[in-house]
């Protein structure tokens, strides 16, 4: 019979952007470029294509979109990646409005 031993460990909540838990510099851009990714993402699943036709379809090479899937899109900037998005058919609305803080930030919804 083995036994199990549990040591104790400090527990805490995060702030729900990982990137800005781990402390590195642009986690909301980090935050919002993954979200979009997930939505590529998805699309392709939805829409069947393989990583091939999906380059083809949104503009970039073969190897962009490998890297996506792979979580490699730093090299990607926010903006082609709503390109990409919309050369899958989605539509992207971008809402301003002044923030409560002294400092607004930004936020990915996703309908």
């Amino acid at each position: 019979m083995r036994k199990r031993i549990v040591e104790s460990m400090d527990v805490q909540r995060g702030s729900g952007n990982v990137y800005a838990d781990l402390g590195l510099p642009d986690a909301e851009k980090l935050r919002i470029k993954t979200g979009l990714v997930i939505e590529i993402r998805k699309a392709m699943r939805t829409l069947g294509l393989t990583q091939q036709a999906a380059a083809k379809r949104m503009g970039v090479p073969q190897s962009k979109v490998s890297g996506m899937m792979h979580g490699n899109f730093t090299n990607l900037s926010e903006r082609k990646l709503m390109d990409c998005l919309n050369r899958l058919g989605y539509d992207i609305e971008i809402k301003v409005r002044p923030a409560v803080e002294p400092i607004g930030h930004l936020t990915l919804t996703i309908a």
